[in-house]
């Protein structure tokens, strides 16, 4: 049912072990020279019978050693007590401070690095003496370690709760301050199949710069993966990639960190969880200003005309190009509908995806072609244009191929955003991350920016008579280039079709193409009846008869099949991050790849950089682990990943070094990109 991490478990063990018996067989070792973190007993008073008093062990750890929070995480071990108490008495809970994270090699660790201090309520018995001062100890036991080495250390700690209220140790004041304090409502988590879902009751203008949730519970999530938050009114929604199969606990105790030793405590018991609200900003990544983002998005939508993605569509912005030189009005009225068209899709398709998230679905950018009723629709639609580019029909007041008319230049110009999008290219890609997070206003000017670059050389075009008298005059070729631009928009009806194949199975295909026959038929009926032969009515209302049957079947005949396994030279390992977590830990070079089947970006970098044999033998000389996400489907996960990696789409290529951190690639890769990667020891 979990997603598991074994190997994290084993290696941490075994790293832990290595440790300590290589510091007790140093001839130097440091446990011979007394504590690396020494420790000392401090009490509170007076003594009040059946009432708490507060102790704290203050830990003050070397120059280079750390101390560990009661669950260390991947490696180490929590402090242990063995308290000496007059009878009657009851020692609680160690409160401790926030901790910090620690990666070393992959590992994830819970540490203090400075000095710091837990606190205990002990209550004296029932028939303790008021006004006796009493004296406890606490045979404690901890690990002390650097990057490189740990050593298990142990001391027995006294101390003497006094009689009477003395002047206060003015340390208390600062570690009470330490330790975060509890939320007076009980949160909810439920487990599903990879995630432990948490929704914590706080305040939602309560800032969350750099969230991050330490678990009491141990062995139940997977420490270093990316955790992901959401806002849902006065509800912080987390999400934890599982680590290990285990009972399901009936009560989960943690410590939310806000940001640099601060933080609440909270409890959550066994319940329903909210879908996902408004997606927190990744931790640490501020957002460029508006401006910066609205020039990245400029200058994608305008690289996107010669980025892979886009050629299919290329024979009908030429045929745009060509008409434009026929008059002043005339080019001018084509280019600001060609705009129009552009940039209202754009929007309209970015007002789609950010309502989809508001709602909690975890969508991104072409989110559209991972749905089998789009892809058959778009599919319907471009075996359609391939057939109005061959001839086969003219519609007077829809056809992408007229010259001078607005309606036709705007129609282009929809089709143009809707299939030329689903890739991200450079400068792009961040914005579009940026615009899932900002408010609904700005991010839509972004989408808008991002059109307006997708359209801006066809509206230059239109407006600038010098680069309009550098394009052919219009003529009869015109006919034949038309004709011949059929081909490429053929070819990506066909891979609309194979897509579609792959979402909704072979029935599905099939009654796609039949649908999108039955409609080539009704407007070949249609044109040939406008020309004078109304015997043919008849026939196309058969042929919008069948085509509304085949529509009904396409609804009845969806199956979602199980996604094909394509070979990979470099036997990836599927992604998850519970996986990625587990790759990382080996402390290997790790290559991380999104792709999908409608992205032609993708397929191309694939041909180029990563399915080679010089790739493979320069991946196994590194010992390089490759995991692979497909996201030819929706997946949450893969969703919720580039979200936080400030991506809206994809291509995205990530490179971990050794222990290291994330490293984006570009999303265009070179041939040896990754074997010169691979190369750097």
């Amino acid at each position: 049912m979990f997603a598991f991490r074994p190997l994290i478990t084993a290696r941490a063990a075994l790293m832990l072990l290595f440790a300590v018996v290589a510091v007790s067989l140093a001839p130097n070792a440091a446990i011979a020279q007394g504590n690396n973190i020494t420790a000392e007993l401090v009490a509170e008073g007076p003594v009040v019978p059946g009432k708490p008093v507060t102790l704290a062990i203050h830990f003050t750890p070397a120059p280079g050693w750390h101390g560990y929070w009661q669950n260390p995480g991947d490696a180490g071990y929590g402090m242990q007590l063995d308290w000496q108490l007059p009878p009657g008495w009851e020692a609680g809970e160690p409160l401790y401070p926030v901790p910090h994270q620690l990666l070393i090699s992959g590992l994830m660790n819970h540490v203090y690095k400075g000095p710091y201090a837990v606190l205990i309520p002990v209550t004296a018995a029932q028939g303790a003496i008021a006004g006796q001062a009493v004296t406890v100890s606490v045979a404690a036991q901890w690990l002390a370690c650097t990057d490189v080495i740990c050593v298990p250390e142990k001391a027995t700690l006294q101390a003497t709760i006094p009689a009477a209220a003395n002047l206060p140790d003015e340390r208390f004041t600062q570690w009470m301050a330490a330790i975060p304090p509890e939320i007076d409502q009980t949160g909810s988590f439920e487990i599903t199949d990879k995630f432990l879902r948490l929704a914590i009751p706080l305040p939602a203008m309560l800032e969350l710069p750099d969230p991050h949730i330490y678990l009491a519970s141990l062995d139940l999530v997977a420490y270093g993966a990316p955790q992901r938050f959401s806002r849902s009114g006065d509800l912080l929604i987390a999400e934890i990639p599982l680590a290990l199969f285990g009972k399901v606990p009936s009560k989960i105790n943690g410590i939310m960190a806000f940001k640099d030793g601060e933080g609440v405590r909270f409890t959550a018991q066994g319940g329903v969880v909210p879908a996902n609200g408004a997606m927190l900003a990744q931790p640490g990544r501020d957002s460029p200003p508006l401006v910066i983002l609205l020039l990245g998005a400029l200058a994608g939508g305008l690289l996107l005309n010669i980025m892979p993605c886009v050629f299919p569509i290329l024979s009908l912005k030429a045929l745009s190009l060509a008409r434009a030189g026929e008059s002043q009005r005339e080019a001018r009225a084509e280019g600001l509908a060609y705009t129009a068209g552009v940039m209202l899709a754009s929007v309209a398709l970015g007002g789609l995806l950010l309502v989809l998230r508001a709602a909690g679905e975890q969508v991104g950018w072409a989110f559209q072609l991972q749905e089998p009723g789009v892809v058959a629709a778009l599919a319907v639609l471009a075996a359609a244009i391939t057939a109005n580019l061959a001839g086969l029909f003219q519609l007077p007041s829809f056809s992408i191929t007229r010259s001078g008319e607005p309606a036709s230049a705007f129609a282009t110009g929809l089709l143009a955003a809707v299939v030329a999008t689903p890739c991200t290219g450079p400068f792009m890609a961040a914005a579009l991350g940026a615009a899932l997070l900002l408010p609904p206003v700005q991010a839509l000017v972004l989408f808008a920016a991002l059109g307006l670059g997708l359209a801006l050389p066809f509206l230059l075009i239109g407006f600038i008579p010098a680069l309009r008298r550098l394009l052919p005059k219009p003529g009869a070729w015109m006919e034949t280039f038309r004709k011949l631009m059929a081909v490429p928009m053929g070819l990506t009806a066909l891979a609309l079709l194979w897509l579609v194949w792959r979402l909704g199975g072979e029935v599905f295909a099939v009654l796609t193409i039949a649908l999108a026959c039955a409609l080539i038929a009704a407007f070949v009926i249609y044109g040939k009846e406008r020309r004078g032969q109304p015997a043919l009515r008849l026939a196309g209302f058969a042929a919008v008869a069948a085509g509304a049957v085949l529509v009904f079947g396409l609804t009845r005949s969806f199956e979602a099949p199980s996604p094909p396994v394509e070979a990979s030279i470099l036997s990836p390992v599927s992604f998850s991050e519970a996986n990625l977590a587990s790759a990382r830990a080996r402390g290997k070079p790790v290559f991380l790849w999104f792709t999908a089947d409608w992205c032609v970006t993708c397929k191309v970098n694939e041909s180029v950089a990563i399915e080679r044999e010089a790739t493979r033998a320069a991946f196994d000389r590194a010992g390089v682990i490759a995991v692979k996400g497909d996201w030819t489907r929706r997946d949450p996960e893969i969703s919720a990943f580039l979200t936080r990696q400030g991506i809206a789409g994809i291509p995205l290529y990530i490179w971990y070094a050794p222990g290291g951190e994330a490293q984006q690639l570009d999303q265009v890769l070179t041939p040896d990109m990754l074997v010169d990667l691979a190369a750097v020891p």
